[in-house]
């Protein structure tokens, strides 16, 4: 019975470790008024009869803290580049200088960084359903092993082990979200 019960445990963890590093990737796409090449994924363009995400087909760097430098690995991708950030709708101007495309990244206003704060706290929110899920389900099969042969003494230590892990990774999730927060109002 032990084994059952270390294993659910690895797997609650596992499954609200992925839940974490779900919300990271999400907070990297919001924007904090500084270019970052992560601003550009999911962007997708045509590539000989293909949809191909953009840093499969380009090197995309940040010379400075306001420019996107995209460098395609074929000069006739240039217009294809421009065209899919213009549908992307993400707010930018693309510009094409021969070579490469450039975004200048505009300053955020007053308006924006709300919205982007708010943007966090929902992505900080559903983290949060996500971590309880899992709580809940690591609960409920708790309930089932006592039924198999657990003592209640050991059921109720598991689920305060559960709880434990869902309260510290409910933390995590806090100063996350702050720590976006804190840099989409810096200025």
């Amino acid at each position: 019975m032990n084994e059952e019960v270390s294993f659910l445990i690895e797997s609650l963890a596992d499954d609200m470790t992925k839940a974490m590093t779900h919300l990271d990737k999400a907070l990297l796409k919001i924007r904090a008024g500084r270019a970052n090449p992560t601003m550009l994924e999911g962007i997708f363009i045509e590539y000989y009869g293909s949809q191909v995400k953009l840093q499969q087909v380009s090197n995309i760097s940040t010379p400075d803290a306001r420019t996107l430098f995209v460098q395609p690995f074929e000069k006739n991708l240039i217009q294809a580049i421009e065209k899919a950030i213009m549908y992307a709708n993400l707010g930018f101007n693309p510009m094409n200088n021969g070579d490469a495309v450039i975004i200048n990244i505009p300053p955020l206003t007053e308006d924006r960084r709300k919205e982007l704060v708010r943007m966090a706290r929902a992505e900080g929110e559903e983290a949060k359903v996500a971590i309880r899920s899992v709580r809940r389900e690591g609960m409920d099969e708790a309930k089932r092993m006592e039924k198999d042969g657990l003592s209640e003494d050991q059921r109720k230590d598991l689920e305060n082990e559960i709880q434990t892990m869902v309260d510290k990774h409910i933390t995590l999730i806090d100063a996350r979200v702050t720590e976006k927060e804190g840099d989409i109002l810096k200025l």
